[in-house]
């Protein structure tokens, strides 16, 4: 998961920058079980930012000489109106954390600001508790087919179909679990009353998901590499799904090998399967990797998957 926090000075301040403080530090906490890292600027390494590990601040006499406007730029000073934004990535940590995953409603931490003022004087500030957000999709105008998931509209047994924009929510949090965080949806829509004007749940716009199992960070142009997928069934009924993987909806990384696989009879309630597929990159980048659909053999329902994961494509070195 990301977050993203934004420190700002937003004191008027008097003449001869009186108002402007120094960020001197600037941290989250994160909750027990997960661990915390700031995503490191140009320059900086990520080791220096991981939350409670030990630092070594031994000065490094070969380190390059930094000019005067980048000290300035690093130093936090920040006037009257001006903004600063750090990223953090929140993981689990502890076997439990690392086992269940993090889902919307959990207790990610807090950000914790070290500011100094003008005349010498120290303050800290903490933000409100910050919560994983579910995900969520919205409508949106101008998105490709790529972008849909078509989901049924009738109240039993699905025979028409309809078809919705998917596109993330634009809240600093994401990329929690999508599995996980189906099933907390569904639990927290079975806790409320029935209320047929609310939007839909992410349960019911998305009742079978996939989520790939451990999967790489980098890819070698070229090469083949097996990826596990998990699919998993949260409807209330038995479903006979075929998994499709649609070449024109990939971009740089694409399915090697066939394009579907027939799983079979997957049970409701959270019945899954695992299945593996083979994937490979046609182009060096940043891609993502999606194209995933699942299809429901029995009623002809489909649903389109958001990404996967990114995946950073390289050079072999024999072509680097």
């Amino acid at each position: 998961n990301l977050h993203d926090g934004n420190a700002g000075n937003i004191d008027g301040g008097g003449g001869g920058g009186g108002g402007a403080v120094t960020v001197e530090e600037v941290t989250f906490r994160p909750a027990e079980g997960l661990i915390a890292r700031r995503i490191a600027e140009e320059g900086t390494s990520d080791d220096d930012n991981i939350i409670n590990n030990s630092k070594d601040n031994n000065n490094d006499n070969n380190a390059p000489r930094r000019s005067a406007l980048d000290l300035y730029d690093s130093s936090g000073r920040l006037e009257p109106g001006d903004s600063h934004r750090y990223l953090f990535s929140v993981k689990a940590h502890s076997a439990a954390a690392s086992l269940r995953g993090i889902a919307y409603g959990d207790e990610l931490g807090q950000a914790v600001i070290t500011y100094r003022k003008a005349m010498g004087e120290s303050g800290t500030l903490y933000s409100s508790t910050v919560v994983c957000p579910p995900t969520s999709f919205r409508p949106i105008e101008g998105s490709t087919a790529a972008d849909t998931t078509t989901t049924t509209t009738t109240s039993d047994v699905p025979t028409s179909t309809s078809t919705t924009i998917a596109t993330p929510s634009k809240f600093v949090t994401h990329k929690s679990g999508l599995s996980v965080d189906v099933a907390a949806a569904s639990a927290q829509r079975s806790s409320l009353p029935a209320n047929p004007t609310a939007p839909r749940s992410l349960d019911e716009l998305l009742p079978i998901t996939i989520e790939p199992i451990d999967p790489p960070a980098t890819l070698l142009l070229s090469h083949p590499r097996k990826l596990t997928v998990l699919i998993v069934n949260h409807s209330d009924r038995a479903m006979n799904l075929q998994l499709q993987m649609r070449l024109s909806h990939m971009t740089g990384v694409v399915v090697c090998g066939s394009s579907f696989l027939t799983l079979g009879e997957v049970p409701p309630r959270g019945g899954s399967c695992a299945v593996e597929v083979r994937l490979v990159a046609l182009v060096a980048g940043l891609f993502e990797v999606k194209g995933f659909y699942v299809v429901d053999l029995t009623t002809g329902m489909e649903v389109g998957m958001p990404s996967l994961f990114e995946v950073f494509v390289e050079l072999p070195e024999e072509m680097g």
